[in-house]
């Protein structure tokens, strides 16, 4: 692929997460996807052939972009600075890619239809890999015994709250707090007493 190819692709996914985000995937529509990518129609349809592939395309890009923090545990690494930085990783994404996580989310209530395969296939050996690391850490006494898949599950449903409730968060919270870096400080604590054996 051409720099310009991977170039048009990118603006076509940046105005597709626009357009999904705005109107969702039923009300999203090529013409708008094109509008904010600042190409034509026809133009995005040569790189996708239908608003389900350009949603399956963004849906996979986030996929990988969520996983990419959870890949560099770094097995040789110091367990608990570990995990630890696997959770403020995953709540920096949080803070700065709130209307992909909350796309991401939509598409998980909606019974993940375009995730299917993947969600079963490459997120599950991700997850394998990384709780094969968690288990020998923890069989070797670096971190306590907890049930590592609910504990990744709980890193994602706590991090990825401060996005997808965002405006709920803020309104408990109210003006003037900053809800991430009260959120970092809350999970490094919570987390540190959980695993610490």
């Amino acid at each position: 692929m051409t720099r310009i190819q991977q170039k048009n692709r990118d603006l076509i996914l940046t105005g597709a997460l626009e357009a999904f985000s705005a109107n969702g995937f039923r009300g999203a529509t090529i013409d708008q996807i094109a509008k904010a990518a600042g190409l034509s129609k026809p133009n995005v349809l040569y790189y996708f052939g239908s608003k389900d592939e350009i949603h399956k395309a963004l849906l996979t890009t986030l996929l990988e972009m969520w996983l990419a923090p959870m890949q560099q545990i770094d097995p040789k690494g110091d367990p608990l600075d570990q995990v630890l930085g696997y959770v403020r990783a995953k709540l920096m994404m949080s803070r700065d890619y709130p209307r992909e996580s909350r796309l991401f989310a939509y598409e998980i209530l909606q019974g993940a239809p375009h995730l299917t395969e993947i969600l079963g296939g490459g997120l599950r050996e991700i997850v394998d890999r990384t709780v094969a690391v968690l288990e020998r850490w923890m069989n070797e006494g670096r971190l306590a015994q907890v049930e590592p898949r609910h504990l990744i599950f709980s890193i994602w449903s706590m991090t990825q709250h401060y996005a997808d409730f965002e405006i709920q968060v803020r309104a408990v919270l109210g003006e003037g707090r900053d809800p991430v870096a009260e959120g970092a400080a809350f999970l490094d604590d919570l987390y540190r007493k959980l695993l610490t054996p």
